[in-house]
């Protein structure tokens, strides 16, 4: 086998691409464990909750992937507060509205606007930096979803708590709220998540770099040009020098990807023929 000679660099970091082991095995199983629940009428439900040990195992498993779900949540937000209390050497301005947030900027709907010309030839490709405006719409999607879901989760799963100072019409509510904000996550992360980051020309049929943490130099420039061409005027490129991805890495990516891709899409047949 022909050694990979490629240069790469380090995008994500291990703590990023546990977070996001974490988010996947936790969707994943909400998902499957929730959606009988959700469709316990449905003619799949009843096989769905038997392959599952039975409906009120599904329950018990539902709860688990919930508290892993706050886990990382908490995870995330601790991260947060260490990274941007004290590691953080720049003026709290600058990361927060700088090119290595989150934060959605002007030049975000720049790109979206300048992405729909290139679309139909009007244009030509925008440049983009270190997140794209369809990741921040997946990352504060996840943020707003987890808050919402989480909520309603807890007040369905310990109702006497929370309407010992709630009415009880707003356990009516969180049931709604839970229900068809978990729908809306499920569509979206197993469509639109999965096309615009798996399933492009330019990354089909997988993009590795959540499993590998790497890119290469090629797609560096293709993919991040204005974070490449600004880290190198800056000098900084060595400091995210990486060695190629072992090919065990590039397997385990495959088959983890891959499964997840054909779960998800399995996901969304069933919800289909639901009819929603």
């Amino acid at each position: 086998m022909m050694a990979d000679d490629k240069r790469y660099y380090f995008r994500l970091n291990y703590f990023h691409r546990i977070m996001h082991a974490f988010v996947m095995v936790s969707f994943l199983g909400l998902a499957l464990t929730g959606l009988p629940l959700k469709y316990s009428d449905a003619h799949w439900a009843s096989w769905l909750a038997y392959f599952l040990g039975g409906f009120q195992a599904a329950g018990y498993f539902h709860r688990v992937f919930a508290v892993v779900t706050l886990g990382y949540f908490a995870a995330h937000m601790i991260f947060l507060v260490w990274f941007f209390g004290w590691k953080s050497k720049e003026p709290f301005f600058r990361f927060l509205f700088g090119p290595g947030s989150m934060v959605p900027r002007w030049k975000d709907l720049w790109d979206l606007l300048g992405n729909f010309r290139w679309f139909i030839g009007l244009g030509p490709r925008p440049k983009y930096d270190r997140f794209t405006y369809w990741e921040k719409f997946d990352y504060w999607a996840v943020f707003w979803g987890v808050g919402m879901i989480g909520v309603s989760g807890l007040m369905l799963w310990f109702p006497t708590f929370f309407t010992r100072f709630l009415p009880g019409w707003a356990l009516n509510v969180a049931t709604i709220v839970h229900s068809d904000e978990a729908l809306l996550a499920v569509g979206f992360i197993f469509i639109f998540h999965y096309i615009h980051t798996h399933l492009r020309g330019d990354k089909f049929p997988l993009d590795q770099v959540i499993f590998t943490g790497r890119l290469s130099e090629e797609e560096m420039k293709h993919d991040k040009p204005i974070e490449y061409e600004r880290l190198m005027s800056q000098g900084r490129l060595d400091e995210i020098r990486a060695d190629p991805p072992p090919l065990w890495l590039r397997n385990f990516a495959r088959i983890v990807g891959f499964s997840a891709l054909a779960l998800g899409i399995f996901i969304i047949i069933l919800v289909i023929a639901t009819g929603f």
